[in-house]
């Protein structure tokens, strides 16, 4: 009984890694079925699904719920006197907000840049990340979801300093497409990063291009926001960081058993959450199997900046924007806003009715079709979805209606010549040869 105690501490505990990046790697562990050594998987598979369901009650029984909201709070530090990192009363370097689908699933979030204009409790207008300053976690969660204008957090995990670099580590690193702020906004050319804050500790020196990064790199790269993007594509990179962990886990499971003991270092060392064990374990085995398409994410756009005194240049939120992702992502309903989108359908292959084809299986979704069109060329071998908005939700929503067809979709946050003059899309669909086996 000892040692069963122990073993579900560990589950748990790895259940709040689980939510961190949107994966269920407690429940990876426990599944263990897509690892090639078949008569490892025979040997645990009996006593794995006997665990299951003795101690392992599902997530909606747990929560009593359909869908779960939890706060991320990412922590960030400092240099004291002795040139040490600490996060004493420090304000909140990340803030996402989670919308966890429980009978489906899946998993929403929205980012929060942290120079956002709020309101604190006292009625005094700052920074959004100083409310984690002025009273913990509990005052970042009523500041941001009224700042949301949501109900309640359901539950908040706490990152403290150091977790994304020693979970990355712990996976022995991922692989990355390094992107400069022009490429991540389809804006032009990639190119390297290169950036040294002696004071800050933070050196960042990428070259573009797929890389292999270990912990430090990883979070150089996420943390990189100076030059004309800044927080904005600095949270993009924080979601390439997501996408790649929960891509490697999903492709590489034997790579996650392999490094079980780092991950619960990390877990025991690393996060504060007010999840129960019995909670934590419920949500790893749920998101057991969750894949990079499971996931959506966007950022709350701004519409200019203002200078708060004692705070400096601050961003004044997108409020129409806002609305429009807390009603899809952030929303207890399982139905998806789609009828809003408007898509532009455009043919970039020679194949004729391609793209009325895609348009009529879009609309069959929901979606409002503003045009159908031929692109300029017709070499397309990859469809691309082309949006000039700063968040992804909206091309997101339409990638997962292409379904297992358009898994290779690549999503540019730019638009295509002339399309807001043209035909007021939201987003343009460029359907390339990956899609001639779409139902």
């Amino acid at each position: 009984m000892k040692n069963m105690r122990k073993v579900r501490f560990l589950l748990s505990r790895l259940g709040v890694l689980a939510v961190l990046i949107g994966c269920g790697i407690a429940g990876i562990v426990l599944g263990f079925r897509s690892v090639p050594m078949q008569s490892l998987t025979l040997a645990l598979q009996a006593p794995i699904q006997a665990l299951n369901r003795i101690f392992i009650p599902s997530a909606q029984s747990v929560f009593g719920k359909s869908h779960l909201r939890i706060l991320l709070v990412g922590l960030d530090y400092d240099y004291d006197a002795l040139d040490q990192e600490t996060s004493k009363s420090a304000r909140s370097d990340i803030l996402m907000a989670m919308n966890l689908d429980l009978p489906n699933h899946r998993i929403a979030e929205v980012s929060i840049p942290r120079d956002m204009v709020a309101t604190l409790p006292n009625g005094q207008q700052a920074k959004i990340n100083q409310a984690q300053s002025d009273g913990g976690v509990r005052e970042s969660e009523a500041v941001v979801a009224k700042w949301l204008g949501i109900a309640p957090f359901d539950r908040y995990i706490v990152l403290r300093i150091n977790t994304a670099k020693d979970l990355i580590n712990a996976f022995g690193g991922i692989d990355v497409t390094v992107k400069n702020s022009d490429a991540l906004r389809g804006q032009g050319a990639n190119g390297p990063l290169d950036y040294d804050d002696n004071w800050g500790h933070l050196h960042v020196h990428l070259k573009p291009g797929l890389q292999h990064l270990d912990g430090d790199h990883a979070v150089g790269y996420a943390r990189f926001r100076h030059d004309w993007c800044s927080d904005p594509c600095r949270i993009m990179r924080q979601q390439q960081i997501m996408h790649a962990l929960v891509d490697k886990i999903e492709r590489n499971q034997f790579n996650t058993f392999l490094h079980l003991q780092n991950l619960v270092d990390v877990a025991r060392h690393d996060v504060d959450t007010n999840l129960t064990t019995q909670e934590e374990l419920a949500l790893a085995m749920s998101f057991a199997h969750l894949r990079p398409q499971d996931m959506r994410m966007a950022q709350v756009p701004y519409v200019d900046t203002v200078m708060l005194p004692d705070y400096g240049d601050s961003l004044i939120p997108d409020e129409k924007a806002k609305q429009q992702l807390v009603a899809t992502l952030l929303s207890d309903t399982d139905e998806t806003q789609t009828h809003a989108i408007r898509v532009c359908v455009e043919n970039g292959t020679a194949i004729p009715g391609l793209a009325a084809r895609i348009g009529g299986k879009l609309r069959a979704k929901g979606f409002t079709i503003s045009e159908l069109r031929n692109a300029p060329r017709s070499d397309f071998s990859v469809t691309e979805i082309h949006t000039a908005a700063q968040d992804l939700a909206l091309p997101q929503q339409v990638k997962n209606a292409l379904g297992e067809s358009g898994a290779s979709a690549s999503i540019l946050a730019s638009s295509l010549p002339g399309d807001a003059a043209a035909n007021q899309a939201d987003v343009t669909v460029v359907v390339g040869k990956d899609m001639l086996g779409a139902p």
